[in-house]
Parts: C-alpha cells; structure tokens; sequence
C-alpha cells in the first residue's frame, strides 16, 4: 500500500543531488521536479515539499513568497541542508559544530523522537568508521520547536517547527532523509519512520489539529 499524501521534491541538478552518489532516494514516493521549475509549479495539489541540500538557496531566496504561501496553506516544508539564506520562515543561519575531538560529532535522538526511534547513537555517527558524516552542525531552533536530534551539547541537529506558520517545517542539517536505506544498520529504520511521520502529520493539519 502507498502513501496517503503528495510530495514534491526538488533536485539539484548535479553529481550531489537527488541520486547522486554520495546518497540515493531508493523510492519512487516523490515526484522529483529540477529545482529551476519550481517558479512555474503548481502546488496545489502537494502536501509535502521537500528540499535536500546542495539546491540554489540564491534561488530559493528568490521563491521565498511561494515557500510561505505554501505553508499558510498548512502544508508541510523538509528541509534537509546548511541554511545560508533566509528562505525558510522561522530558520536561522547554519553554524558549524564546534569541534574539539571525534565525540562531539556524536548525535542523540530525543525521548520521543518517532523518525530516530530505535536508531543508534553509534550507527548515524560513524560510516566506516569515520565521524561526522550524519551532521556537522546546527540550526538554532525557534522558540516552541520540538527538538528530534542534537548533539551532546544540545545543539538541535533536526526539529519541527508548528510555531512560524500555519503549516509544519522539519529542519534538519544534514543530508536527505529519504535516503537512508539499504545500510544493514539502525539507520534504515529513518526512511519508514521518516515516511510514517509525514503521514500522520499530513493528516493532522488537513484535519486542522496541528499542536
């Protein structure tokens, strides 16, 4: 059975893009759409716009009223990326991870963080047993937002923010969250979860109960 609601995912257009190989969205759940075009799509009929690093944020800046509107709409923005320009209502400026040794690339799930549930500290910190390549920084989150991911020193690496808008932001600084699959590690459990939350959380705000 497929998923009950639209996305819309933008692609960059390069070797790091959407199916580039430094990471792949293994599923077909999104209609994927060369960034540039997004000026001339209609949105209507979407519920989730995602939008993986390495796109234009130059252009996005430029798209920024059709960004907001879309989410006055009550709809739902994935940002995954370091956020230089302010495109994204309620998002600050990425900032590095300050780093003194291999720990502090170290990310811990919140409590009740559904899309990192049962995923392993160790698994999203370590690839071939190298640090950092899950998360090297941060975005400070807004007043309100529920924090998912951080790093030891709290420092929120993924948050939701229903506070901005009337729709729903998931920001997080690092890759695609699609595109964690097919590892043989914790870390395949993100994209199903990832999947279930958008889900619910569409479902949500077209009921019009968004917390």
């Amino acid at each position: 059975m497929g998923i009950q609601f639209t996305m819309l995912k933008l692609d960059p257009g390069h070797a790091f893009g959407v199916n580039g190989p430094m990471q792949k969205d293994t599923g077909d759940e999104s209609k994927v759409v060369e960034q540039y075009d997004f000026a001339n799509e209609d949105l209507s009929g979407v519920d989730v716009l995602i939008i993986p690093n390495f796109v234009d944020q130059e252009f996005l800046f430029s798209q920024r009223e059709k960004i907001k509107d879309f989410l006055a709409k009550k709809k739902i923005v994935v940002y995954c990326g370091h956020l230089f320009r302010e495109w994204l209502p309620g998002c600050a400026p990425f900032m590095p991870q300050h780093i003194q040794n291999y720990k502090d690339y170290e990310v811990f799930p919140a409590e009740n963080s559904h899309i990192f549930e049962g995923v392993t500290t160790e698994d999203m910190t370590f690839k071939k047993g190298v640090a950092g390549f899950f998360a090297r920084g941060y975005h400070h989150a807004p007043v309100g937002a529920e924090i998912l991911l951080t790093f030891a020193n709290g420092k929120p690496v993924t948050y939701i923010d229903r506070t901005s808008t009337n729709g729903t932001i998931l920001v997080h600084a690092g890759r695609d969250l699609l595109g964690y699959a097919g590892e043989n590690k914790s870390t395949d459990r993100i994209r199903p979860q990832f999947l279930a939350w958008l889900e619910a959380e569409v479902k949500t705000l077209k009921e019009g109960t968004a917390q």
